[in-house]
């Protein structure tokens, strides 16, 4: 094994466990490294991050585009992906949960994307357990960073989302306000 396991989990580039002898002088021989590597994963159990926004997106996204067709999938996972890393710029949506913000992510991007359709149903309440009264606040929130992003001093979000490689979403349209019956539902 020429890499160690927790190196695999982010970096591009794994070092090479002999890498690691070497900056400790051989202090510690490779056998030795690898088994302490393996004794402090198996105390974290191997979870190693917290579950962040993208992570419950992904599942959303792909919820969303089946029960709408109407819009090409890789402009609205683009589309809820500018959202969801917009809402870091948002001070207010530290608080939030998530779930939270990928859900909300998820009701945005539908309504940008087709603004007559409620952009909320049965199917996403049940995947995220969430019902669209839930998202209001937050989704008013980035609704108003949505529609206002030009204007704002932190454009490097909005500046990597009008390029071509993410469809130039952050150019899209954003209808003014969100009709409140939008976030009412008959089982909400």
């Amino acid at each position: 094994m020429n890499a160690n396991f927790s190196s695999k989990y982010e970096e591009i580039h794994v070092p090479e466990v002999k890498e690691f002898c070497y900056i400790t002088d051989n202090t510690y021989f490779k056998d030795e490294i690898l088994q302490m590597e393996f004794d402090v994963l198996d105390h974290l159990k191997f979870e190693m991050a917290a579950p962040t926004a993208m992570c419950f997106l992904r599942r959303f996204c792909s919820v969303a585009e089946r029960t709408s067709c109407e819009v090409p999938p890789v402009l609205f996972q683009c589309l809820a992906h500018y959202i969801a890393e917009l809402s870091l710029l948002e001070y207010c949506t530290l608080g939030y949960a998530p779930s939270l913000i990928a859900a909300y992510a998820t009701f945005l991007a539908k309504y940008i994307l087709s603004p007559s359709q409620k952009p909320w149903n049965s199917t996403l309440r049940h995947y995220t357990n969430y019902r669209a009264s839930d998202l209001c606040d937050c989704v008013k929130v980035l609704h108003h960073l949505c529609c206002n992003g030009s204007g704002s001093n932190l454009a490097a979000v909005r500046e990597k989302y009008c390029q071509h490689k993410y469809k130039f979403v952050a150019k899209k349209y954003c209808p003014p306000s969100i009709p409140p019956e939008f976030f009412h539902h008959p089982s909400n």
